[in-house]
């Protein structure tokens, strides 16, 4: 392969500085393609040469009229002269394509012949991904391409005609890029962009082709030209159209089927009809698809209309209700029959033809579809069926003749059933058949579905098939067979009973007479309803299974923590190598499957240590140095992120050689009490042999080198301290010269005494430590020595030796006269005491020689653990092989931000609460370690008091707290690890072994230990490895990696100095790979304003901001969802092949950015039939140390992104992208409506749909969990609620979307499943469940005060059977399955024991409450947002939580979704403990009542205004969403009808007239409130005795009634009392209809009464609630308990010693 040119090897810290300053004004971005002279490393590289040089081909191209043209400009200028497109944007495309092009220049394999050339192949392919869309959408409408090249194969481009070619496709490219680049709101629309471009390569077609234009007869200009020209004649007018639809939308609030949104305009251009009606050279603006029309003219909703409707549920998922529905009524006929077993039943013929009329609910339920004609035949064929049966009972022969007639029916129905199953088992086929665009397959298929552009050809592969087919075989054979014996056959004697014995006396005025089918109706509803909703438990056991099984296969948590890592650290040393460096590339790439063949078999024996190549590596190797510099600096993170503190950084690191040392150096954690060990073996086997000896110390690799390391540093260490030249010197050095003899000959165990060793490792301990000191004790040391001496010479061997003998070996002074006595006196010379090298080496020896068990627990730091265990754990999975740096794709990260902290300051830092508590006491104590750990790294800053460095090292103080909340400026610290490591990496895969092996100008580890300089940059360190490189290594990064923080406000920031833009610009100039976008408002003239997208980055030649691009925007960013369109502005300014998308509250690790290389090669394998599209990544929840509230989250978050994505994605084949490490295969997502969906409200959940958009344009997302990247998650319990509620409310919209309905049609059957219970089925099946309490309890209810309980209990016959009905609510207990997921996985990565120890904590933490109590808030915000809509973006703050919430706004927050549902179900239990006879079961179902309730935002306005607020969904719904709502609250006033036949004032009377006199109550009490609250109005105030009168004449007029009622009727005090029970419901029922009505009560008087009424109901709920609360506070030691269970334990114990202490904190 070519070598690349390098730059000369610079020394410099920071490379960047070294460089020479460009004239100011040559502003670029990462490569100055304006003038390839410049000094640059980039520019070495000859792709990028190649790839310029192609575009300044210009040749004989025609020149642009009216322009002055530049011999400067190339082809990108010529496209922007002639098309009007803006001088930035061809700018910004220039880099774009160069940048790409090289890139992909430098991956091909084998290189090109000719290095300084474009390679046609590589052009072509990108053509062709690039435009793949394009093409399709011609085949679809069915146009002509005009996309003109050649099909042949071009060749190295040298010749006149392939230059050509090249230079066509190139334009091609570069019109496309330049019209996406500009296109700015209408990159969501990508059919549009299509027509666009297709429109335009006519044009350039006739350019280039050098055509007239036929109506002047002059050379043919394209139409958009002039300044600005694509952009004032294409963009703004569609623009303005997307805008008029949203501004008539009113802000969302209008429905979906009234405007029409993004999807809409985008699909007008799946017809001809766009082609017709919008016409070109110009734009047809009065064509009815532009604004411009009226709105009764224009084009209305295309291809689908969103509906607000539950039906909708139905409506996406028919084919899975149509199975549910048919299952269950085919059990019910099989179980009717009364057999043990249900084979049993079907012998029966009866039976048999019962059971066809499954197909007659099929037909019917398929009325409307395209099958509705052979549905009403088979309606046909059923009624002719009756009457059929002989005497005898038999079927006649005509029978049995229609029933022939019906099959025959029944099989053209399901004909095309059958053919959907014969394409189902062989998917290529019926791929090929929806892609083929032939008009006759158009009308074969009408039958199944319509024709839409999207959908076709999303089938997987034959294997990926079977694999999900049997799972849902399997969980739907579980379903089935419970449904059958546990839920319906049980059912089946209850209801027979019921329905044989009508005889039963009611207690109330029963409507239908002698029959029970209502009560019928109540015992199945629950039972049917729990049959609907409880394959969703099902889906969650197996997928836990499932998920565990390929959790298994894939190896994770085989490393669970640091002693298995010490078990398998040597290997792990082999794998850094294998996984992360780079491999030799082969010249041939026919050789894959062997290549696959040797990479798994290496594996194999890299991950179970077979093979003595995997054993060990030593220090003599590159190898072994290359590790010690990736770990080093994984370890100097570690250090930074202060997760472990000096000394825990010294025992982690590995050592780099020297000393003389023949050993790898392995980390001091790994040698604990080693050297110990092996002296005890020594010793305790003082007559074994050498050889045996060794082989048993050798049994373990670490004892062997803690063994050898210690020999070797004692020798160094000795030869060091005394002087050369001395007697002494010599003496030394021939004792070792004579134990090395004693060794090689084995014999020393023969020679000396083992005994000796423990008092020779003592005397050395004395010595390194006195050499430890700073103050060293020279006569001490003589002293040490001289015992050594002694015992070594004198006393160690076996044999003494004379004085004359011990002189003629050297171990003697030469001196006859010398006196032992004074040895070592004047030959002892201690090193300076600022040599850092050696007194860390010093520190090392001394570790080895003492360490014991303890070093077990290093470092102690848990997420420091967590993180080693899971990289080591991570090298032993499956995961590509590396390219190097050069031959890697290149990626781009891009983050939106709006206005969230950025850096937390120091006054909202030391603000305290209530109690004292500041969020910095917060973080001390909940991040004890790390506080300390950062002390200690700003004491060697010279700050030694805490107290001074809140002082003087403000900043650092915030940043230490800001990395450990959820702000910006964690997130850029971790994505710029990228950068870091690509540099890192970069470095290693050009250095050669001298590179390596070499020591740094500062020694190898820097001036200080590696740590931080006062002056470092925030994100990098002057580590081990950045000291070695040579220059071109960040030129190597910027290439392959960019950063992007959408940071749309930060124009508005730095116009009025907000403190967000200074922390901004910090970031910006601290990080060389990080570039801000915003939106700039330039105002003008007559109120106009401007808009543009502005990329900026800091210069380091100018030192100071510089803006890079400014790209002028048709208007206003935001039409739709605020976070996609910010997204979309900017990711015109991203580059790469790979498009990483990170929300602002992550975070990311060094460790894990090693490993994108690896990962970003997944985008060339095949999973299944396909490459992937998205490469989901898992996540680590950061947040669940903060409280138990944050933990319950973090689990449940955890077992989702963790096992259920992993079987999402395996084998279900449906995984999504439900969260923002996902990488995006950039071009393809370029092309295809970018990477989420922005129409108002439908997409406020905007991730999911880019996932959607990708299953269905036939993409592939997968997922791989050897990479990790951190998320932060909601803390407090408010944040939860509100992204509960943002979530559930964006399912709800998913419902209606046109996304779900065509995932539910266009997939296969098992697919739709796995989609439906993935995805909204969670949310419908989670308020399925919440409504099958309400059914069973209202069931109760009913039974209690009908009289039918009493009745059937009082015949025991029935007892059974009646039990068997009221004890159905055992299989609501099922739900706990639910919580099966998050168990597994935690089982799979910990270990069994702490996932169990682990669940059994968080239900001593009250968890089941928390998620029962997520189940409300998910139920209230999906059922609200399907019917009446209502969703909206929710701000969580994700702040830390130590403000305490006043109860108002806690009970604003939850009375409609919580507080009044729990009071619901309280009152029927009540009711029904009160009237049931059964109430010894009574508790069993309070635990219902409290599962609905739970423990306890913002809302600083009156009751009244958030009163109307909480109706605000009942003013945008329609009529459905009022009248269902209406009948919902109807239920209320079967309070009143079924308590007031219980009170004894009726006599018994059961005439509905008693229900309507009853209603006089109602009256009395509203006209008693109204007359009170009336006189309070008017004479309160000022003439209060009157007021008093009317208070005493009301309350007089009261008493007097009910004394005359007691007297003379059969009412007693307890009726007043139950009365309530009954009225109070019927008042908030009213309530609730009345606000349904508002638009027509408003008006009227009768308003305002329901206002005063409702304010008095929210007063006593909120009583209701508050006392318990209240009760529990003023029970002692309850706050302190309280305490202990919601937050951290070191949190906890920090709050009880602040109150001991109080006034005493740092802050």
């Amino acid at each position: 392969m070519n070598r690349r040119p390098m730059r000369v090897p610079t020394r410099g810290r920071n490379i960047i500085h070294a460089q020479p300053r460009p004239p100011v004004g040559d502003v670029y971005n990462i490569i100055p393609i304006h003038n390839l002279r410049i000094d640059h490393p980039s520019l070495g590289y000859p792709e990028v040469r190649a790839a310029a040089a192609a575009l300044r081909a210009t040749g004989d191209l025609r020149k642009p009229p009216f322009v002055a043209w530049d011999p400067n400009h190339d082809l990108l200028d010529w496209l922007g002269l002639f098309f009007g497109f803006q001088k930035d944007n061809v700018k910004n495309q220039r880099e774009h394509l160069v940048l790409h092009l090289a890139n992909s220049q430098m991956r091909l394999q084998p290189p090109p012949t000719i290095p300084d050339a474009l390679a046609p192949a590589v052009l072509r392919k990108f053509r062709t991904k690039l435009l793949r869309n394009y093409t399709s959408w011609c085949s679809y409408l069915g146009q002509q391409s005009h996309i003109s090249v050649s099909s042949r194969r071009i060749g190295t481009g040298t010749g006149s005609g392939e230059s050509n070619e090249l230079r066509r496709e190139l334009l091609y490219v570069s019109l496309y890029l330049l019209i996406w680049g500009e296109s700015a709101n209408l990159r969501f629309t990508p059919e549009c962009l299509c027509y666009i471009f297709h429109r335009m390569a006519s044009e350039l077609n006739q350019v280039l082709d050098e055509k007239s234009d036929p109506e002047t007869g002059a050379p043919y200009l394209p139409w958009p030209s002039g300044e600005c020209g694509y952009l004032k004649n294409v963009v703004i007018p569609i623009y303005q159209t997307i805008k008029t639809e949203v501004e008539s939308s009113r802000n969302g609030k209008a429905p979906h089927s009234a405007w029409r949104n993004y999807d809409d305009i985008n699909e007008y251009f799946w017809s001809r009809r766009c082609l017709q009606g919008l016409k070109w050279r110009p734009l047809v603006y009065s064509c009815n698809f532009f604004a411009t029309t009226p709105k009764e003219s224009r084009v209305g909703k295309t291809g689908f209309v969103e509906q607000r409707s539950f039906w909708n549920v139905f409506r996406s998922f028919d084919k899975l209700w149509v199975m549910l529905i048919l299952f269950l009524q085919a059990m019910i006929i099989v179980a009717w029959k009364g057999k043990k077993f249900p084979w049993m039943a079907l012998e029966s013929r009866d039976t048999q033809v019962k059971l066809l009329t499954v197909f007659i609910t099929w037909g019917a339920l398929r009325v409307g579809k395209r099958r509705s004609m052979p549905a009403l035949s088979i309606v046909w064929f059923r009624g002719r069926r009756r009457g059929l049966k002989k005497a005898d009972g038999r079927w006649s022969d005509e029978a049995n003749r229609r029933i022939v007639s019906f099959l025959e029916a029944v099989f053209a129905f399901v004909l095309p059933e059958l053919l959907a199953l014969g394409l189902f088992i062989v998917p290529w086929i019926r791929n090929v058949l929806e892609e083929l665009n032939w008009p006759v397959l158009y009308w074969l298929t009408w039958w199944f579905q319509t024709r839409i552009f999207v959908g076709r050809g999303v089938r997987e592969g034959l294997v990926n098939n079977f694999k999900y087919t049997l799972f849902w075989i399997v969980v739907l054979a579980s379903k089935f067979a419970f449904s059958y014996f546990l839920q319906i056959k049980p059912l089946v004697n209850p209801t027979k009973i019921l329905l044989n014995n009508p005889s039963v006396t009611y207690k109330w005025h029963e409507f239908f007479n002698n029959t029970n089918r209502v009560a019928v109706v109540l015992l199945w509803v629950p039972v049917v309803l729990i049959y609907f909703m409880d394959l969703q438990i099902w889906y969650a056991v197996y997928s836990s299974l499932v998920g565990a099984a390929i959790g298994l296969f894939s190896h994770l948590g085989e490393i669970r923590n640091i002693e298995q890592l010490r078990l398998r650290f040597q290997f792990f040393a082999n794998a850094i190598k294998f996984n992360l460096m780079a491999e030799e590339p082969f010249l041939s790439p026919k050789m894959t499957l062997v290549k696959k063949l040797r990479d798994a078999i290496h594996r194999f024996r890299l991950r179970y240590g077979l093979g003595q190549a995997f054993n060990k590596i030593e220090s003599s190797q590159v190898e072994a140095t290359t590790f010690a510099l990736i770990w080093n600096e994984i370890i100097e993170t570690f250090r930074e992120e202060d997760l472990i503190n000096d000394q825990e950084h010294e025992l982690l690191e590995l050592s780099p050689n020297c000393w003389d040392i023949r050993v790898v150096r392995w980390p001091c954690v790994l040698l604990c009490n080693e050297l110990l060990l092996a002296l005890s073996q020594a010793t305790e086997l003082p007559d074994e042999s050498d050889r045996s000896l060794w082989l048993k110390i050798c049994n373990n690799e670490y004892r062997r080198c803690a063994v050898l390391e210690a020999y070797d540093s004692v020798k160094y260490l000795l030869l060091l301290i005394i002087r050369d030249g001395t007697d002494e010197y010599s003496i030394i050095q021939n004792l070792f010269k004579e134990i090395d003899n004693k060794i090689a000959t084995e014999t020393f165990t023969k020679v000396y005494k083992m005994s000796l060793l423990q008092q020779i490792h003592a005397k050395l301990i004395s010595l390194v430590k006195l050499l430890k000191q700073p103050d060293k004790d020279l006569s001490e040391a003589v002293n040490i020595l001289q015992a050594l001496y002694e015992l070594s010479v004198r006393e160690f061997p076996r044999d003494k030796k004379s004085i004359e003998k011990l002189r003629a070996e050297g171990l003697a002074p030469r001196s006859p006269t010398s006196d032992a006595g004074f040895l070592f006196e004047n030959a002892v010379e201690f090193l300076d005491a600022d040599d850092v090298m050696f007194d860390k080496q010093v520190r090392r020896l001394y570790t080895i020689l003492t360490s014991r068990d303890s070093m077990h627990n290093v470092p102690t730091n848990l997420e420091a653990r967590r993180r080693i265990a899971f990289f080591s754990n991570s090298l032993f999975m499956n995961m590509p092989r590396a390219p190097t740096v050069e031959k890697m794709m290149a990626l781009s990260v891009l983050t939106p931000y709006y206005d969230e902290d950025v850096l937390y300051s120091l006054l909202n830092l030391r603000s305290e609460n209530e109690d004292g508590i500041s969020t910095l006491f917060y973080l001390q104590k909940i991040y004890e370690d790390e506080w300390e750990n950062f002390l200690e790294r700003m004491r060697r800053e010279g700050v030694q008091k805490e107290d001074d460095v809140l002082k003087t090292k403000q900043r650092e103080v915030r940043l230490w707290a800001s990395y450990r909340g959820q702000t910006l400026s964690r997130t850029v610290r971790g994505m710029m690890y990228y950068y870091r490591a690509l540099k890192m990496l970069a470095f290693l895969d050009t250095a050669s072994e001298m590179d390596i092996k070499k020591p740094p100008q500062d020694g190898l580890d820097g001036p200080h230990l590696g740590m931080t300089s006062p002056s470092r940059n925030l994100n990098r360190s002057t580590s081990n490895v950045n000291l070695l490189y040579k220059g071109h290594e960040h030129g190597s990064a910027l290439m392959k990696f960019t950063y992007v923080v959408t940071c749309q406000l930060y124009g508005q920031h730095k116009l009025k100095g907000d403190a967000r833009a200074e922390e901004i610009f910090y970031l910006m100039k601290n990080n060389e790979a990080l570039r801000v976008a915003y939106v700039d408002e330039v105002h003008l003239a007559r109120d106009e304003i401007e808009y543009y997208s502005v990329l900026v980055k800091y210069d380091q030649q100018q030192h100071g901001e510089v803006e890079i691009y400014r790209i002028r925007l048709p208007g206003p960013l935001k039409l739709g969802e605020g976070k996609p369109e910010n997204q979309n502005h900017a990711i015109i300014f991203t580059r790469g092949d790979a498009l990483q998308t990170i929300d602002m509250n992550q975070d990311n690790y060094f460790e894990e950015a090693l490993k994108m290389r690896n990962l970003l090669e997944e985008f060339n394998n095949f999973y299944g039939i396909r490459k992937p599209t998205i490469l989901g990544v898992r996540e680590n929840v950061f947040t669940g140390s903060v409280s138990s509230l944050a933990w319950f989250m973090s689990a449940q978050e955890t077992s989702f992104v963790t096992l259920g994505q992993r079987v999402l994605a395996n084998p279900l084949k449906v995984r999504m992208h439900y969260g923002h490490p996902d990488v995006f295969d950039r071009f393809w997502f370029l092309s295809r409506g970018g990477i989420s969906k922005a129409s108002k409200v439908i997409n406020i959940s905007e991730d999911i749909f880019s996932g959607f958009n990708c299953t269905l344009r036939g993409g592939n997302v997968t997922h791989h969990e050897y990479i990790q990247v951190g998320k932060g998650r909601d803390v407090g319990l408010n944040q939860i609620s509100m992204f509960e509620a943002k979530v559930a409310s964006g399912n709800g919209e998913q419902v209606l979307s046109r996304d779900v309905y065509r995932l539910g049609h266009r997939l296969d059957f098992f697919r739709m499943l796995s989609v439906f219970y993935t995805t909204v089925g969670f949310y419908f099946n989670t308020m399925l469940l919440v409504m099958t309490v309400y059914a069973f309890l209202w069931g109760r209810l009913y039974l209690a005060l009908s009289g039918i309980e009493n009745a059937k209990l009082a015949d025991t016959s029935n007892n059974k059977a009646l039990g068997t009905m009221l004890n159905q609510q055992f299989i609501i207990q099922l739900g706990l399955f639910t919580a099966l997921p998050m168990v597994v996985e935690n089982s799979l990565e910990h270990g069994f024991l702490p996932a169990i120890w682990d669940f059994l904590t968080m239900q001593l933490q009250l968890a089941s409450l928390f998620y029962t109590f997520s189940m409300g808030t998910r139920t209230h915000f999906f059922g609200r947002t399907i019917l009446h809509g209502g969703a909206k973006y929710r701000a969580t703050g994700r702040g830390f939580v130590v403000q305490h919430k006043s109860f108002a706004e806690n009970y604003r927050l939850y009375a409609r979704s919580h507080f009044v549902k729990a009071i619901e179900l309280g009152i029927i239990l009540t009711v029904y403990a009160s009237e049931s006879s059964m109430t010894k079961s009574t508790f069993v179902y309070i635990a219902l009542m409290i599962s609905s309730c739970g423990v306890f935002t913002k809302a600083e306005h009156s009751w009244e205004k958030w009163w109307y607020e909480e109706q605000d969904h009942l003013r945008t719904t329609g009529l459905w969403g009022k009248l269902l709502e209406i009948i919902l609250d109807l239920r209320f006033f079967f309070f009143q009808y079924g308590i007031v036949y219980q009170l004894h004032i009726t006599g018994g009377n059961k005439s509905i007239a008693v229900y309507l006199l009853s209603w006089i109550y109602m009256v009395v009490a509203v006209g008693i409130y109204i007359i009170i609250s009336y006189a309070g109005d008017k004479y309160a105030a000022k003439e209060h005795i009157y007021y008093r009168l009317v208070q005493f004449l009301v309350i007089a007029l009261t008493v007097l009634v009910l004394v005359i009622l007691l007297k003379f009727t059969p009412f007693e005090v307890l009726d007043f009392v139950t009365s309530l029970l009954a009225f109070i419901p019927t008042g908030w029922g009213i309530i609730l209809i009345a606000q349904v009505l508002r638009p027509f009560l408003e008006t009227t008087v009768v308003w305002d009464t329901v206002v005063a009424l409702a304010r008095l109901y929210d007063l006593l709920l909120g009583v209701i609630v508050l006392a318990p609360v209240a009760l529990l506070s003023w029970l002692p030691g309850f706050q302190s308990m309280q305490t202990r269970i919601l937050f951290n334990e070191g949190f906890s114990r920090g709050l009880q010693i602040s109150r001991l202490l109080t006034g005493k904190k740092s802050n």
